[in-house]
């Protein structure tokens, strides 16, 4: 089907999205017009980003979620994926739509990394259609399913989270919050040695974050500070940053590690209120290396100031990784703690107060395991 065809796509019925508790469509601020009345503010997409819609045909559907579909299609000559999203049934859902399509398209087109899915182009018209490079291979998500309960060997774990964290490094580093970390938006390459983020729906620039709409993204992956010990109303903002990203990677870390669903045996409803409000948190497996189980505890560590940045990750993974390749050889125990490997295999030190944070940490983590084993 053409882009340019006056036949839409019918509608998503959304019966495969996970409940959720108080979530609305997410409105942009309002400003108040000459009359008096109240307005969002609409977003606009350069000109050189529109893709031309004659040339777009749309295949078999590929893919679906929250607020559209995807499809497997061509642009030219170029075989492409191609996300068409909802245009919403009232003129306030088609307006916040249009404003949440507009920041997606203009997010994508402007950050580029080797772990990000490529930006091809949009249209406004007669769809709302996202053009990018088509991924054969699936969705981690379905990569580790395939494979389950057969885990993944560590080496390809840890270098699926490092394609992961330095996509996360690069938005954070252009002011991009991705807020929907997991594995349905990690897809993998043909040759399944690497994964792609994808999926800028939620994403915000943390520029105009100050105030954010709670409860976005889904809810085992989310960081408990995006609920309040209270309900909120409808459309209530509060205040979170870019570690938000944090707490879901470290979700994601756990499962590429344990092949296992973060809160097994819970309801998305039950899992979120564990998570939120009782502090609970996957259970780690008692093999799990203690410098890998530091990791992901100081990524979903409660406090969002003690959670590390993506740069401070990579190093630690690094670091580890330096480890498995240097087995035959001693390490001292303050290189895997207080210093990284790079790329090179060159070592570099954290800095003081990285240091004495994560010294912080791993004294917190001990106290707890040697809680729990009393």
């Amino acid at each position: 089907m053409s882009c340019g065809s006056s036949k839409r796509v019918p509608e998503v019925q959304n019966e495969h999205q996970q409940p959720v508790l108080r979530r609305s469509v997410e409105v942009e601020p309002a400003t108040a017009t000459q009359n008096g009345s109240i307005t969002a503010p609409q977003l606009s997409i350069d000109e050189s980003l529109l893709v031309d819609p004659k040339l777009l045909f749309i295949g078999s559907k590929i893919g679906e979620g929250a607020h559209g579909k995807v499809y497997e299609g061509r642009y030219g000559d170029r075989v492409v994926a191609i996300k068409v999203l909802h245009r919403g049934s009232t003129s306030e859902e088609r307006d916040a739509l249009e404003n949440r399509f507009a920041r997606e398209v203009n997010m994508m087109s402007r950050v580029k990394h080797e772990n990000l899915v490529k930006f091809i182009g949009a249209c406004k018209d007669p769809l709302m259609v996202i053009v990018t490079e088509l991924l054969p291979g699936m969705s981690l998500r379905k990569y580790l399913i395939s494979i389950r309960p057969k885990q993944l060997e560590l080496r390809v774990a840890l270098n699926f989270a490092l394609d992961i964290a330095r996509a996360m490094e690069c938005l954070h580093a252009n002011g991009i919050i991705h807020r929907d970390l997991k594995p349905d938006n990690l897809l993998l390459t043909t040759n399944q040695k690497s994964v792609k983020l994808a999926d800028f729906g939620l994403a915000r620039e943390e520029s105009v974050t100050e105030m954010m709409t709670a409860e976005t993204g889904t809810y085992r992956w989310m960081a408990p500070e995006l609920y309040s010990t209270v309900t909120l109303r409808q459309g209530e903002k509060k205040h979170y940053n870019n570690k938000v990203d944090v707490y879901s990677f470290g979700i994601v870390l756990w499962e590429l590690l344990t092949n296992r669903m973060p809160f097994e045996g819970m309801s998305n409803l039950q899992a979120a209120y564990a998570a939120a409000f009782k502090q609970e948190r996957p259970s780690l497996p008692e093999d799990v290396s203690p410098d890998l189980a530091f990791i992901i505890q100081s990524c979903w560590v409660e406090d969002p100031n003690l959670r590390p940045s993506f740069s401070q990750i990579i190093r630690m993974l690094n670091a580890f990784l330096f480890t498995l390749s240097s087995s035959s050889t001693s390490v001292p125990e303050s290189v895997t703690n207080e210093t990284v490997a790079l790329n090179n295999g060159t070592i570099t030190e954290f800095s003081a107060r990285a240091r004495g944070k994560f010294a912080f940490l791993r004294q917190l983590f001990t106290a707890k395991r040697t809680r729990n084993s009393q």
